[in-house]
């Protein structure tokens, strides 16, 4: 089984990172997409263009046979305004931290206390990924981290929508209240 950074179809941004390759002293990694790949994952996150997307990694071993990659990722994208649909560029510029261990390591596990739950920290790090095969793709790791920063509902600055469904608090009814003959119904 492959999984999403070890094989299988290739993303339309890759790196591959060949994990016999890499040691405990952390090694510096420019990734930048070329035109095709921008083309390509402007498709794939449904946006209008991406003009650049790029990522300054250190790659280095982590414990014992797992791998860490540690570094940030900025992107300039253009989607369409949610409300007028003109196009509205916004920049991406992320931290990116993921561990990654081979399958069936026992760092894969997720940390369960005694009662069987599982035991999260909403601070902590991520539970490592899982990777098979010799190879962990570090760009679909990057491209990952920035589809995932893209704000879903963009809107060109100091555009509103127009129309409320809302009441407003001060203004009277339009049409009566249906209860409004049972407010008396009871005096007495």
């Amino acid at each position: 089984m492959k999984n999403r950074y070890g094989g299988g179809d290739k993303p339309p941004f890759s790196y591959p990172v060949k994990v016999g390759h890499i040691s405990a002293n952390p090694v510096t990694v420019h990734l930048e997409a070329n035109a095709r790949e921008l083309e390509e994952l402007a498709s794939l996150w449904q946006v209008l263009a991406v003009n650049s997307l790029k990522a300054d990694l250190q790659v280095a071993r982590w414990k014992k046979d797992g791998v860490r990659l540690k570094g940030r990722v900025t992107a300039d994208i253009v989607q369409a305004c949610v409300v007028t649909l003109e196009p509205v560029s916004s920049k991406i510029d992320e931290d990116l931290e993921q561990i990654f261990v081979p399958e069936g390591s026992k760092l894969a596990r997720i940390v369960t206390n005694d009662a069987a739950e599982m035991v999260l920290d909403p601070e902590g790090p991520d539970i490592p990924e899982t990777f098979s095969g010799d190879t962990i793709d570090a760009g679909a790791v990057v491209a990952e981290f920035a589809a995932l920063a893209i704000d879903p509902y963009p809107r060109k600055p100091g555009i509103e929508f127009a129309d409320h469904l809302e009441d407003d608090a001060d203004e009277t009814p339009a049409r009566p209240n249906p209860f409004a003959v049972l407010k008396d119904w009871k005096k007495d």
